[in-house]
């Protein structure tokens, strides 16, 4: 019995309304504005509004989604979010969404609208939401006229004057599951590759009593910690069962969250490049597919932590491609270059440096060039204006090369995609999807690049206070049809932490 086939029938994307010029950026930092534009392929950085989260920027793609799809909630089996900017350690961020859908649909289609759709978070990295609708494709294959939605969600966030904060990003892309898809089908061989690695986390980091109570004694005037007791007073504050605030509790330590990760970029590229390889691999091995025959697709998708990392990334791919086509020779001499040889040096370390500079010189041939116009650069110009995604950026690559098509009035009809998937941790999937005979009419409805023309530009005192957390209040005009946060409880409330959003049906200038 031939398995039905099952894929992605409609992107929503959502994209905060505010950005940041990477020039602006650069300036402030003192970093040469090339160094990120033509070396990382950097123009744009999407910013979250002082009332937007991962929850309300995948409700907003989700209710897009379901508007142009006219889609009947009670028909909607699961809505399965990939994220790693959960709202609660326990509580599902996929749950929020559903609260506000749920509101929004209640009148047209009664309160229970949602009552039994399934909602979980997946989370690893960038790469929860390839998760999330790898289970998703299966569910929907296994019985006819399921319907699923699957939404990657995230705000891309580094420590100010870090090395990652000109990649920054954030906003959500929906897609529609089910069998028959309009737009693409994927196939259910994926290629995958694990490896427990350390290069980008986000920590609970552990601070004792006494080491908060000493640094906020040091930054007071005229007060010293040898005039306190600490010792004393941080084993009263851990001696009784009642809590009576944030430093009487019963822990000996506090836990804090930070948003903003621990990395370490060149190993993470290290890694990325190691897992994308060894998934490849595996995808051939479970699909039959043999190397030499990436040509076979007509664009290349990837996971994109800034705009360039895919072409800085493949030229060992592409060489071994074209070791196994018979095309190798060729192309060392046709571009005079000077291939290392292990033998050639005593030293390791000094071999893998000429190893990676060869590379480089791979990478800034006119045939590699060539290559990367034709299959990589279609998926690229999204994430120049927009930053990293974290886990919707692997989906906003694929997004950008169909839009791309309908730009360039190029026939997808029944040619495939190679999708490259990246979480750090560390995890890669690699999977096709066969482009349907109706893409163009969806495609046609992204309206991506209308959307980044129309945002507001922020200046770098504005971007500064979003970034330190230190604005209540928008600073973009509510867009009508959008959901917002509308209030948090605090410490003091029975209820602390729960969240309570807002719909902006109706606005006016």
């Amino acid at each position: 019995m031939a398995a039905a086939s099952v894929g992605i029938d409609d992107f929503s994307v959502y994209i905060p309304r505010l950005y940041l010029p990477i020039d602006v950026l650069a300036e402030q930092r003192d970093i040469p504005y090339a160094k990120l534009n033509k070396g990382l392929g950097l123009e744009q950085m999407a910013v979250a509004d002082a009332r937007e989260d991962a929850a309300t920027m995948a409700a907003n793609a989700v209710l897009d989604l379901m508007h142009k799809n006219d889609l009947d909630p009670c028909t909607i089996g699961r809505l399965y979010l990939g994220t790693e900017s959960a709202l609660d350690g326990a509580k599902p961020t996929a749950t929020y969404i559903l609260d506000m859908l749920q509101d929004h649909f209640a009148d047209a289609y009664g309160p229970n609208c949602f009552l039994h759709c399934d909602v979980v978070d997946l989370t690893f990295a960038c790469i929860g939401g390839v998760d999330a609708l790898q289970n998703s494709l299966e569910w929907a294959a296994a019985k006819a006229d399921r319907i699923g939605v699957v939404v990657a969600s995230d705000s891309a966030k580094y420590e100010m004057g870090s090395t990652g904060e000109y990649t920054q990003g954030a906003g959500a892309v929906a897609m529609l599951v089910k069998q028959a898809p309009r737009l693409l089908v994927i196939d259910p061989d994926f290629g995958v590759a694990t490896r427990p690695a350390h290069d980008f986390f986000k920590p609970r980091r552990k601070v004792s009593k006494q080491d908060l109570i000493r640094e906020v004694i040091q930054l007071l005037p005229d007060l010293s910690t040898d005039d306190y007791q600490l010792d004393e007073l941080e084993q009263k504050l851990s001696a009784e069962l009642s809590v009576k605030g944030i430093l009487d509790c019963n822990e000996s330590y506090l836990t804090l969250h930070k948003d903003t990760p621990v990395f370490d970029g060149p190993y993470s590229s290290e890694a990325y490049q190691a897992r994308i390889r060894e998934a490849l691999l595996d995808f051939r091995r479970r699909s039959g597919t043999k190397a030499g025959q990436l040509d076979r697709y007509a664009a290349l998708a990837f996971h994109l932590p800034y705009a360039f990392q895919a072409r800085r990334m493949f030229s060992e791919l592409y060489m071994e491609e074209l070791k196994v086509r018979n095309e190798w020779m060729d192309f060392v001499d046709r571009n005079g270059l000077d291939v290392p040889c292990a033998d050639d040096y005593e030293d390791r370390e000094h071999y893998i440096t000429k190893c990676s500079e060869f590379l480089k010189a791979v990478s800034k041939t006119e045939d590699y060039k060539a290559y990367v116009t034709q299959y990589i650069a279609p998926g690229e110009w999204a994430s120049a204006r927009v930053g990293n995604l974290y886990a919707g950026s692997v989906f906003l690559s694929l997004v950008a090369i169909l839009e791309s098509a309908v730009e360039t009035d190029t026939d997808l009809s029944g040619k495939e995609l190679l999708v490259f998937a990246y979480g750090s941790g560390s995890k890669s999937k690699v999977f096709a999807a066969t482009v349907q005979s109706g893409w163009k009419e969806i495609a046609s409805g992204f309206d991506l690049r209308k959307r980044l023309d129309h945002r507001q530009e922020l200046d770098y005192a504005t971007y500064e206070k979003l970034h330190r957390c230190g604005m209540n209040k928008s600073v973009a005009r509510q867009s009508e049809g959008t959901f917002f946060l509308a209030d948090v409880h605090d410490r003091h409330d029975e209820s602390e932490g729960v969240r309570h959003y807002g719909y902006a049906a109706n606005v006016h200038a």
